[in-house]
């Protein structure tokens, strides 16, 4: 069991060639007893963006703040705010911070998709 504020959780800095401006925080795992899932906050500066990829499993996306695009299976799904998605596996995908803020949001993945 877990009650916390997401203002607590100790992020990762991601930072490569096909990464920018990406800030991950684990809130719920299977380390707090949610076996086989895992619940991310990724936070992505202002032009931040995560890598154009595809994976074998599903996972759910619902946006807490900001402006940006979703790109899946080749169309751009405009996100703000109370948007949310569900990623098929398989399908490729990737995310931009297309606003003048910070943009959050929720990503719910099986254990295995916590890479």
């Amino acid at each position: 069991m877990i009650v916390s504020h997401i203002s607590k959780v100790e992020g990762v800095r991601i930072e490569t060639d096909q990464i920018k401006g990406v800030n991950k925080k684990v809130a719920v795992s299977p380390k707090e007893g949610w076996d086989g899932y895992v619940m991310r906050v990724f936070e992505l500066d202002q032009g931040g963006y995560s890598p154009e990829h595809t994976h074998s499993w599903p996972h759910i996306m619902f946006f807490l703040e900001g402006n940006g695009v979703l790109h899946l299976d080749g169309k751009d799904y405009p996100v703000e705010k109370g948007s949310f998605a569900f990623v098929p596996g398989g399908k490729i995908h990737t995310v931009k911070n297309t606003g003048t803020d910070k943009m959050s949001f929720i990503c719910i993945v099986p254990e295995e998709g916590d890479v």
